[in-house]
């Protein structure tokens, strides 16, 4: 039976949000990400101050570190309370935490996707080892950012011998999400979309919550979706508003690109890659690449881990791997920048939370990230640094799970300058923010927890390769012509265990055209 459908214009839609309710949005930095909802939104804020004292949730970082997506609603009075799970996209909202204005939250991206499957079944709240030992442990921060955020959204309970973490449930009112195109029963479909997110759970959760569902899209069809081809049937969605053009890009890099929503041309491709430039990047790049064994399930992280990718196409073992990404691509080539997120060429795409049920039970075989900050017990901080606020996104899911973990990034930072001649490593010069204190000011992973599950973990740089060992960190490895007094422990606010030290494999300081 037909449906009459519910179709908004942006401002009607924003009316919709009243004061102190919760709001929802998806999206994954800007793909899938409602811009038309929430610039709306903000409009009517600062035309009206309306609404007010609004409780903000959302998983992936959604923004682009300037004025899109989350940092539409970054104003005083607009937002109460803000549980996230990556915030570095949306500077404005961290000034905020940081500020007093807000109560704020920083949970794993992974847990708050999958806390929305469980508010739409009614359980209690998400039951899971992620997050312990971390900032989001109760025992420590319980995931609050600032001193007016208060102890009651995160537990520790003990259930069968084990610890756990429980994520409490929380009623959700409105749902801001985006699909590609909804049919005559307001049926929606990602068929253009890079990714399917979790907009599924959360507009189940929203519904069971008693709330409303807002759903932007590019186009409605006359005719209804092939069943499925359907991603959030339209029994969810209440209210519908069509983009205009050029308000629907497929990211915030990319109006549309074909190869993220494309099967692999033919089945002996290999993806393209131009080299990467010598230096510091080339050189982790390369060192990490040799540690993804044949046949493995891999996640590269955002940043410096993506060079990894580009060494593995350069060196043609894309083809022994399958990579993939935490919004939900199996396979393919992750794109990076702005349209991170994405694959070129996936073989499949599942939903965010889905990718994370794998994650979380160990599929991943290898997993690089990034490291801000590296202490002498081996834990490691991306998330807080003074008064910046970076947050953790699927860091914590990730780090936490891998079998084995490559954490990459320049030994110092702020603008180091590593060469490579003569078959020497030259630091030209050094960067100006040493990395490796005594103690993080944040544990987004935690060393002890890593130890206890037996994981292989390595810190890499562009002069030095630690390991995590059984009392701490461990100096295995630096490059030829790098003095370790001079190059490494002067730079390091304690001493590592330094046993025997190999020198890093020559081939990672070559470039194809030397």
């Amino acid at each position: 039976m037909a449906r009459a459908l519910k179709i908004c214009t942006p401002g009607e839609a924003a009316e919709l949000v009243e004061s102190g309710s919760t709001l929802v949005s998806g999206g994954f930095v800007g793909i899938g990400h409602p811009e038309v909802l929430t610039s709306a939104l903000e409009r009517r804020f600062l035309a009206e101050g309306q609404p007010r004292g609004l409780t903000l949730v959302y998983a992936a970082g959604q923004g682009d570190g300037k004025s899109r997506g989350m940092n539409h609603l970054a104003h005083r009075g607009l937002l109460r309370r803000v549980i996230g799970g990556h915030w570095a996209l949306a500077p404005a909202l961290g000034r905020l935490a940081v500020e007093e204005a807000i109560e704020a939250y920083n949970f794993p991206q992974g847990v708050i996707c999958q806390l929305f499957r469980d508010i739409a079944a009614g359980r209690p709240g998400c039951l899971t080892h992620v997050g312990l030992g971390t900032f989001a442990d109760p025992d420590l921060d319980g995931g609050r950012l600032n001193a007016c955020t208060p102890r009651d959204l995160v537990e520790k309970v003990r259930l069968r011998g084990r610890d756990w973490l429980l994520y409490h449930s929380l009623p959700l009112d409105v749902a801001f999400i985006r699909a590609s195109v909804a049919d005559c029963l307001g049926n929606l479909s990602t068929c253009r979309e890079a990714i399917k997110g979790e907009m599924l759970p959360i507009a189940q959760a929203v519904r069971n919550s008693g709330g409303r569902t807002i759903a932007q899209v590019d186009g409605i069809l006359d005719h209804p979706l092939p069943p499925q081809e359907v991603a959030v049937p339209g029994i969810l969605v209440d209210y519908l508003v069509v983009s205009e053009p050029g308000q629907h890009p497929q990211t915030f890099a990319e109006e549309f690109n074909a190869r993220y929503v494309s099967a692999v041309p033919r089945r002996d491709f290999e993806p393209c890659s131009t080299p990467l430039p010598e230096g510091a990047r080339r050189i982790i790049a390369s060192r990490a690449c040799d540690e993804i064994e044949p046949g493995a399930i891999v996640n590269l992280g955002i940043g410096m881990p993506e060079g990894i990718a580009r060494m593995a196409a350069e060196r043609r073992l894309t083809g022994n791997m399958t990579m993939t990404v935490e919004s939900g691509p199996i396979g393919g080539m992750p794109a990076g920048g702005l349209s991170f997120g994405a694959s070129e060429y996936p073989e499949a795409v599942i939903d965010q939370p889905a990718q994370f049920d794998f994650y979380d039970g160990g599929g991943l075989d290898f997993a690089a990230l990034g490291a801000a900050q590296i202490d002498e017990q081996g834990n490691v901080n991306v998330s807080r640094f003074g008064p910046r606020i970076a947050g953790v996104g699927g860091f914590i899911n990730i780090a936490q799970s891998a079998r084995k973990v490559v954490f990459c990034g320049t030994f110092t930072a702020g603008d180091v300058d590593a060469r490579y001649r003569n078959g020497r490593l030259e630091i030209v010069r050094e960067g100006r923010v040493r990395k490796f204190p005594c103690q993080v000011e944040q544990i987004s992973f935690s060393a002890a927890q890593s130890q206890a599950r037996g994981q292989t973990v390595l810190y890499i740089t562009e002069r030095a390769v630690f390991r995590l060992g059984a009392q701490g960190l461990e100096l295995v490895e630096i490059a030829p012509g790098i003095d370790v007094d001079q190059h490494i422990l002067a730079l390091m606010d304690f001493r590592p265990i330094v046993g025997s030290i190999r020198e890093m494999p020559s081939h990672c300081f070559q470039h194809p055209h030397l």
